[in-house]
């Protein structure tokens, strides 16, 4: 067994790595060397190790034979796989945590919408931190809005489904649609209204909104067009989705 300063290592060394995995710093695919993780993070091989196991357990790293670790990658596949698993995990959620939610959990979801309409938009500043702002209070927003529900292993499914989503969504819509709105890409006109659309505090408002009213339905309805929100900014960020620009011509040589 590992005695407590090994086991604190350990943690530590879980919580950086699993952290730098779902912003995105570490991207999906890329391999993670024990050496260079050592120097990056100053922790030692035995306690990388053991972080590098818990994170593939979590899907968040696989193990390459006779090669070491990778970060696990990401897809367009996998993004809409997991966005039908958030469907089915967390409309039953909301629906339960609507009906079960007393006044302080209504206190905690105004609280938590206040917290998200105040932090800046990531199109305004995408710099890492802001970003990571404000997905902090984005996920705090849903977590108030399903706090009142009971079922801890669907809390537990959809915990783990978020994570997967963070990586799919940063990587694969947001890091392109911020590139392309800060002029560094060419195109992507569409990614970066569909990103304001998905970030919007109206749709957010709308849906605490419905949730206090406890009205079921429109609170299914409206989470369920939020999910798509986020599947529409990756989709707009694929090549080609803006119509391309006509090349001129070319002279011919004579």
């Amino acid at each position: 067994m590992l005695d407590d300063e090994q086991t604190s290592k350990t943690e530590a060394a879980y919580r950086l790595l699993r952290r730098d995995i779902l912003a995105t710093r570490l991207a999906p695919a890329a391999p993670l060397k024990l050496s260079t993780l050592r120097n990056t993070y100053g922790i030692g091989w035995t306690p990388l190790r053991e972080a590098l196991s818990r994170l593939e357990a979590e899907r968040l790293v696989t193990a390459i034979s006779n090669r070491g670790f990778a970060v696990a990658p990401v897809s367009r596949a996998e993004l809409e796989d997991l966005a039908r698993a958030r469907l089915v995990v967390e409309l039953p959620l909301l629906v339960e945590s609507i009906e079960e939610g007393d006044r302080e959990w209504e206190d905690a979801v105004v609280a938590a919408h206040y917290r998200l309409s105040r932090c800046g938009s990531v199109l305004d500043d995408p710099s890492d931190d802001a970003v990571d702002a404000w997905y902090e209070k984005h996920d705090a927003f849903h977590a108030a809005l399903l706090s009142a529900a009971t079922s801890s292993w669907l809390q537990q499914f959809n915990a783990t489904i978020s994570d997967q989503l963070h990586r799919h969504h940063r990587f694969l819509g947001l890091a392109p649609t911020l590139r392309a709105a800060a002029g560094r890409t060419d195109g992507h006109r569409k990614a970066v209204a569909a990103l304001r659309d998905a970030v919007a505090i109206e749709h957010h408002t709308a849906l605490m909104e419905a949730a206090l009213d406890r009205d079921v339905e429109r609170a299914k309805t409206l989470m369920t067009a939020h999910i798509g929100y986020t599947l529409q900014v990756y989709a707009q960020s694929e090549p080609g989705a803006d119509a391309a620009q006509p090349r001129p011509k070319r002279k011919r040589r004579s």
